[in-house]
């Protein structure tokens, strides 16, 4: 966030020195009036005596022998290089040798020693000009701004006003929040940039994005199968069957021998599936489901390996199906099995099966 800081100077009227005996006509600057009472010059405060001096919602800030319009978190500060809340400066009595005529900046004698205050000075027709320090010597860093008897400075984007009031420093974009960047915040002059780890591509200007390597490009074999996850890519055995399984299908092994195989599982169906690390809980992850129905079948499911932590729960949804639950979030990266049984009964011809899924899960090192 930049802050709006006006450098303004005390600036008083010229006093001249003469002889007593010659006649004076003294006259005030702009923006002062004459007291004949006190006979002083007095700053006119416009804020209070010009009716909707500043517009848009502006802040009116008097000052001496002027006024300005700044934005409502605009911050005053004197010459003295203490800070102060935005106030209305107040009136300097500045007094007169001798009774005078308001009129202009310089008093016009013919005996005299005229002293101009900071930030102007004495031009060719003994008028006290204002001093353009922005032209003369710029003394800002970055942008500066005249105004009457001093000037102002103003920082980039991504920079704010030193203490000093001329300097620019960095402001540490990433330091404001952790949230800046989903994974890294990398502050520059100026401003920041969001970095992503390996596997992922910046989308945007915060979000990582996982990179599909089995699209873009991976080193698999022929007989693996290339499988993406949350930040990288695995390889797998297009044949995943070991004997006495042959395969039958795309991720299924059937056992052709009932002799050999008695006590098995007829088949095993291989699954794969990507969480991200750290993922919320409960929540349902992956749907088993019979792809034969057949008339006075009762299918049963239940966990058979993979859950010795409890970190899953298996619903039922109906007789055909049910739905793993995540009861526990799983940190990456890692690769956890599942063997999840759909158990097929007939009371009525005594008739019993079973099939197994083997579901493995990939759990990515972030969690995005």
């Amino acid at each position: 966030m930049i802050r709006t800081c006006i450098y303004l100077s005390v600036i008083f009227t010229v006093v001249v020195s003469q002889e007593a005996e010659e006649p004076v006509t003294y006259r005030c600057t702009d923006g002062y009036k004459f007291d004949s009472e006190r006979q002083i010059c007095r700053d006119i405060d416009e804020c209070a005596t010009v009716p909707d001096a500043c517009k848009g919602g502006m802040k009116c800030i008097n000052h001496y022998g002027g006024y300005l319009c700044l934005p409502h978190n605009a911050q005053i500060i004197v010459s003295n290089g203490e800070e102060e809340e935005p106030t209305t400066a107040p009136p300097i009595e500045v007094p007169a040798p001798a009774p005078a005529v308001p009129a202009r900046r310089v008093i016009q004698s013919s005996s005299r020693t005229i002293q101009c205050a900071a930030g102007f000075a004495l031009d060719e027709q003994n008028y006290c000009r204002d001093v353009n320090e922005c032209a003369v010597s710029n003394p800002c860093q970055h942008q500066c701004y005249n105004i009457m008897g001093s000037f102002m400075c103003q920082c980039d984007t991504g920079y704010e006003l030193a203490p000093d009031s001329v300097s620019c420093v960095d402001i540490d974009e990433c330091a404001f929040s952790s949230y800046m960047c989903q994974f890294q915040c990398v502050n520059q002059p100026g401003g920041y940039s969001c970095v992503c780890p390996e596997g992922y591509q910046l989308q945007g200007i915060r979000i990582c994005q996982d990179i599909n390597e089995c699209e873009t490009g991976h080193n698999c074999r022929d007989d693996e199968m290339c499988w993406n996850y949350h930040g990288g890519f695995r390889c797998y055995p297009r044949n995943p069957c070991h004997e006495p399984y042959v395969k039958t299908g795309e991720g299924r092994c059937s056992c052709q021998s009932p002799s050999v195989c008695r006590g098995l599982p007829p088949s095993i169906v291989y699954k794969y599936m990507s969480i991200s690390s750290d993922r919320s809980v409960p929540a349902d992850i992956f749907q088993i489901q019979a792809t034969s129905v057949y008339p006075n079948m009762i299918n049963t499911f239940r966990i058979k390996s993979g859950n010795e932590g409890g970190e899953f729960f298996l619903r039922r949804s109906s007789n055909v199906s049910a739905m793993l639950v995540m009861t526990k979030p799983l940190t990456g990266p890692r690769e956890h099995v599942v063997d999840l049984e759909m158990i097929t009964q007939n009371s009525v011809l005594n008739y019993r099966s079973s099939s197994l899924l083997r579901l493995t899960i990939v759990v990515g090192p972030y969690s995005f």
